[in-house]
Parts: structure tokens; sequence; C-alpha cells
């Protein structure tokens, strides 16, 4: 999935509601090299370690369920075995972590996690969220537009 190009605030493509923002399909590749291991691990000892058979599929199904949505009325949070609505007006911003997955910061100051977006995803994010967050890249090229 490529992320456009930042664009000027006259020029910000509409982009059509709800975006889905997903884990990289490059994730998938950890699914057969899981089932790879958990099969050695289950020929060793079927009884003791034949449960490790269940994780590749418990992984294929986390990279498929986790993702964040962007709406019209908000976010969708889709956790692993919750979501979070959060309504454009709960939204103070967003916060990058220097370790960690990025949150929504709410107004009253509470922190929610945004599954499977990435500071490269802000462009596509902000356009999504039609400006209610704001693109870092447009910002720092219109500052340094006049110098």
């Amino acid at each position: 999935m490529s992320t456009p190009s930042p664009a000027s605030p006259d020029s910000t493509p509409a982009l059509e509601l709800p975006q889905v923002f997903r884990i990289q399909r490059i994730a998938y590749f950890a699914v057969p090299m899981m089932f790879i291991v958990t099969v050695i691990l289950a020929g060793a000892s079927l009884v003791w370690l034949g449960w490790t058979l269940v994780l590749p599929i418990v992984l294929a199904w986390w990279i498929v369920r986790i993702r964040t949505v962007v709406t019209e009325d908000g976010l969708r949070a889709v956790h692993t075995f919750g979501t979070r609505e959060i309504a454009w007006d709960e939204v103070d911003g967003v916060q990058f972590p220097r370790w960690g997955s990025v949150r929504a910061v709410l107004v009253n100051g509470a922190r929610v996690r945004l599954p499977a977006i990435t500071f490269a995803d802000l462009p596509r994010l902000s356009a999504a969220s039609r400006g209610r967050i704001p693109d870092p890249y447009e910002t720092y090229a219109r500052s340094h537009e006049n110098t």
C-alpha cells in the first residue's frame, strides 16, 4: 500500500470513508514461518507441545483483526479482544511514543492505542480525518516555503 504524497490544503484529496488502516501484508509471512517452527516443536513431543500448532492460526487471526478505521463519526480502534469507538469531538490529537504504538490523545487526557497506524500513515490519516488530525509533513513544508 502506498502512501500519497503530502498535498497542499487546497489540493487535499477527498478520501472515501471509511478508511481502514491494517498491518502490512508482509506480516502474513510470519504465519508459515511460525507453522514450521510449531511443527518442529510438536514433533519433539506431540503430547506436551502439540498445542503449539494453534499458534500460527492465532497469529493469522490477530493480523486480520487488528486495525484502525476512520469514519465520518470518528475513529474505531479494533484491538485483540475489543473495539473502542472514539468520536471526533473527543480527539485532541495523536501521540507517537518513542517505543510503542500510536495513541489518540483524548480531550480528558486519556490515551487510546490506534493499531496498525505508523508515522508514514499520517498524510492519509489527516486526509481521512478531513484535517481534524494535522499532517506534520504538510505543516513542515508550509513552514519552510518562505525560507
